[in-house]
């Protein structure tokens, strides 16, 4: 069996690490040098480990997360009142799924999806 977890490079990751844990329903374990470790909250999940790098952001990631959602619009709005940015405002759509196409506070890139069937 394998476990995933998730690594996102940042320049600050104290400062990142709340918007991750209230977009993604974690919480903040801790930190250690270079390091914030986020898990679900009372849940399963895979872990988020950000993780501190001296250079920018520059150009699109190469991965990115999905983040399934009963509700795309509430979700897209709570996530900008947290800190978010929508890189489109457009919805949309492709393949009987439909999504928001957004960044975190770093510029890191991530979408809003729903499937048009739920």
């Amino acid at each position: 069996m394998v476990q995933i977890g998730f690594v996102l490079d940042s320049r600050d990751p104290e400062a990142l690490a709340p918007f991750w844990a209230a977009a993604l329903g974690y919480v903040v374990v801790g930190s250690v040098e270079n390091y914030v470790l986020l898990l679900p909250d009372g849940g399963e999940g895979p872990k988020l480990l950000i993780q501190r790098v001296p250079e920018g952001k520059t150009v699109k990631n190469r991965m990115h997360l999905d983040m399934e959602v009963a509700d795309l619009q509430e979700t897209a709005s709570k996530l900008t009142f947290l800190g978010a940015t929508r890189l489109h405002e457009e919805v949309l759509e492709e393949h009987n799924c439909c999504w928001i196409v957004m960044a975190d506070p770093e510029g890191n890139e991530f979408c809003v999806c729903c499937s048009e069937e739920g």
